[in-house]
C-alpha cells in the first residue's frame, strides 16, 4: 500500500466519498455542458454527504444549511465580508463597462486608433493592439474590436477567419491577465477561498500578482499574435483562408453560415462619440485603484518599487479598493455619458440595466463555485485527493499535468470560468500539499497553470461562448473559426508546456522560459518568411 493511502486510512476524517462533488461536476459539466446545473448538482451532493456525517435529523439539516449559506457570503470564522465585495465589484465593473460602451466613448478610441490601417498587415497589427489595449473584459473586447475593425479589414483583404482569431485571441488572454478587468473579482475570489481552505496567509490578489509571472499560455498568446500580425505569414488552414480572400477578394467562405447578426454595434444610437467618456472613467479607475492600494496597504519608500507595491497589496483589503474604486468610476461614466456623449438619461439607465443583468451569470457561477469550494472544504476534498496522490505525482510534472486536465474539461465544457471553479479548489490543495505544506513554486504556479489551462481550451472549444461571440462580431461562422485557430493555440500551448511549465517546475526562472518561448515563435514566422521568399 503507497503511503497516500495509509494517510487516508489513518485519519478517520480522510473519506473516499469526498471526491464525489468536484467529480460529479466535472462528469456532469463534460457530459451535459451545463454548467450552472452541474455546479448546482455538486454543491447539492456536497451539501448531503457532510449532512450524512452527523446525526440525520431537521435541527442538523438546518444547521448545515446555515453553514453552507454564511460559507459563500459571509463565511463561518466571525463576519468576512469578502465575498460581499467581490459580488458588488463584479456588479459595479460590469454596468461601468456597459455605460462606456454604450456612450461610444471606447468606439472614439477605437476609430481613431483605426486610422493608422494602411494596409493588410497594419491592419492586422493595429487590430491586435486593439484588442490587447481594450483588456477591461473578454465580451466587451470582442463586442468593440470585431465589428469596429471588420469594415476595414474586409477593406484590405483580410480573411474573416484571421480577424476573428484576433479577436478571440486578445479577449480572454488580456482581461485574464489585467488586474484591472471584469475577470479580477473572480479570479482573486476563487483564489482567497482555496487559500482560506489551506490556511494560507496570502490574500487572493496578491497570489494573482504570484501567478502573473507563471501565466505562460496567455502572455505567449498575446506575442504570438502582434509577431504573427505584424510578419503577415501564416500556416495551415489560416493561410488557406487568407488566400482565398487575397486572391478572390472572399473574405468569407461561400459555404459558411454566419450565424447572429451581420453587424454589432459598439454604441447606442442617442450617443454622440467621445473619447472623454471613456477616458476619463477608465482614468480614474485605474488612479484610484492604485492609489488606494497603495493607501490602504499603508505603502512606503518610492512608488516605482516592485518589493514597495508588493508588500502594499499583501496589506491592502485589495477587493474593497478596487470594488469602492469601480463604484466611483461607474459614477463618473454616468456623468461623461450624459454630459460628453449627450445621452439621454433613459438610454443610460438602458445601458446600466444591460450592465447588471450581464452580471446574473458570472455571480450565480461564482456562488455555485464558493459552494462547491465549501463542500470540499467541510468533506476535506483536498486533504484526501493531497494524500492519495502525494507519493504518486511529482510536484515537477503536477503543473504540466494541471494545464492539461484544466485545458480538457474547458474543452469539454466551452467554459473557463466554470474550470477554474472546478480545479482551484482541489488542485490548488494538492500543490500545496507538494510543496510540503507551504506555499512554495509548485502551488503557485499551479494557480497560473489552472487559469492559463482553462483559457486554452476555451479558445479550442467549439462550444465557448467566447469562441461564438468572437465569430459573429466578426462576421464569421464558428467552425471555420475554430477550425483555423485551433493550430495556432496548439502551437502556443505547445510552446508554453515546454518552454514554461515543465522548465518552470524545475527551478528555471520564468522570464527564461517566456524569452525561449518568444524566440522560437519569432524563429517560426522568419522561417517561414525565408521559406516562402526562397
Amino acid at each position: 500500500m503507497r503511503q497516500g493511502s495509509q494517510v487516508a486510512v489513518a485519519n478517520p476524517q480522510l473519506v473516499w466519498y469526498s471526491v464525489i462533488p468536484p467529480l460529479l461536476a466535472i462528469i456532469l459539466a463534460v457530459t451535459t455542458t451545463r454548467l450552472f446545473l452541474s455546479l448546482g448538482v455538486a454543491v447539492g451532493a456536497g451539501f448531503l454527504l457532510a449532512w450524512f456525517q452527523q446525526p440525520l435529523s431537521f435541527g442538523s439539516f438546518f444547521s448545515e444549511l446555515v453553514w453552507f449559506a454564511r460559507a459563500v457570503t459571509v463565511t463561518n470564522d466571525g463576519i468576512d465580508l469578502f465575498n460581499i465585495w467581490v459580488i458588488l465589484f463584479i456588479l459595479l465593473m460590469m454596468s461601468m463597462i456597459s455605460v462606456v460602451v454604450a456612450s461610444g466613448g471606447i468606439a472614439g478610441v477605437i476609430s481613431l486608433l483605426s486610422h493608422l490601417a494602411r494596409g493588410p498587415r497594419s491592419t492586422q497589427f493595429i487590430t491586435a493592439l486593439m484588442g490587447t489595449a481594450i483588456f477591461i473584459g473578454d465580451y466587451s473586447n470582442a463586442m468593440l474590436v470585431g465589428p469596429t475593425m471588420r469594415p476595414i479589414t474586409d477593406r484590405y483583404k483580410v480573411s474573416r477567419e484571421k480577424l476573428a482569431y484576433i479577436v478571440d485571441s486578445t479577449s480572454a488572454p488580456i482581461a485574464g491577465l489585467a488586474f484591472v478587468s471584469t475577470w479580477i473579482g473572480y479570479e482573486v475570489g476563487l483564489f482567497d477561498g482555496v487559500a482560506k481552505s489551506i490556511g494560507l496567509a496570502s490574500d487572493g490578489y496578491s497570489m494573482f500578482f504570484d501567478a502573473l509571472a507563471f501565466r505562460f499560455y496567455c502572455i505567449l498568446t498575446i506575442i504570438f499574435v502582434l509577431i504573427n500580425t505584424f510578419s503577415g505569414q501564416d500556416y495551415g488552414a489560416m493561410r488557406r483562408a487568407q488566400a482565398r480572400a487575397r486572391n478572390t477578394g472572399k473574405v468569407s467562405d461561400s459555404d459558411a453560415e454566419v450565424m447572429g447578426s451581420a453587424t454589432t454595434d459598439n454604441s447606442t444610437v442617442h450617443a454622440n462619440t467621445q473619447i472623454f467618456s471613456a477616458f476619463i472613467p477608465l482614468t480614474l479607475l485605474f488612479g484610484l485603484i492604485l492609489g488606494g492600494l497603495w493607501i490602504d496597504g499603508e505603502g512606503t519608500g518610492s512608488v516605482f518599487s516592485l518589493t514597495a507595491w508588493r508588500d502594499a497589496l499583501s496589506e491592502a483589503n485589495n477587493v474593497k479598493v478596487i470594488a469602492m474604486a469601480a463604484g466611483s468610476a461607474f459614477i463618473a461614466a454616468i456623468v461623461c455619458a450624459r454630459f460628453f456623449s449627450k445621452m439621454p438619461f433613459v438610454a443610460i439607465g438602458t445601458a446600466v440595466r444591460e450592465g447588471v443583468s450581464g452580471t446574473l451569470m458570472p455571480v450565480m457561477i461564482i456562488l455555485c463555485a464558493w459552494g462547491l469550494k465549501a463542500s470540499c472544504d467541510k468533506l476535506m476534498t483536498g486533504q484526501f485527493i493531497a494524500a492519495m496522490l502525494s507519493d504518486v505525482v511529482s510536484p515537477l510534472w503536477f503543473p504540466a499535468l494541471v494545464f492539461l486536465v484544466a485545458s480538457l474539461i474547458s474543452f469539454a465544457t466551452g467554459t473557463s470560468w466554470g474550470t477554474m471553479a472546478i480545479l482551484i479548489p482541489t488542485a490548488i490543495p494538492v500543490a500545496y500539499s507538494l510543496d510540503n505544506g507551504s506555499y512554495g513554486i509548485t502551488t503557485i504556479i499551479c494557480l497560473g497553470a489552472v487559469l492559463d489551462g482553462a483559457i486554452f481550451g476555451d479558445h479550442c472549444s467549439p462550444i465557448s461562448d467566447t469562441t461564438i461571440l468572437s465569430a459573429i462580431v466578426s462576421g464569421c461562422a464558428p467552425m471555420p473559426h475554430v477550425r483555423t485557430q485551433l493550430p495556432y493555440a496548439l502551437t502556443v500551448a505547445s510552446i508554453a508546456l515546454v518552454c514554461g511549465y515543465l522548465p518552470a517546475a524545475l527551478g528555471v526562472s520564468s522570464a527564461i522560459g517566456i524569452a525561449v518561448g518568444t524566440g522560437i515563435i519569432v524563429l517560426l514566422f522568419y522561417g517561414l518568411s525565408r521559406l516562402r521568399r526562397d
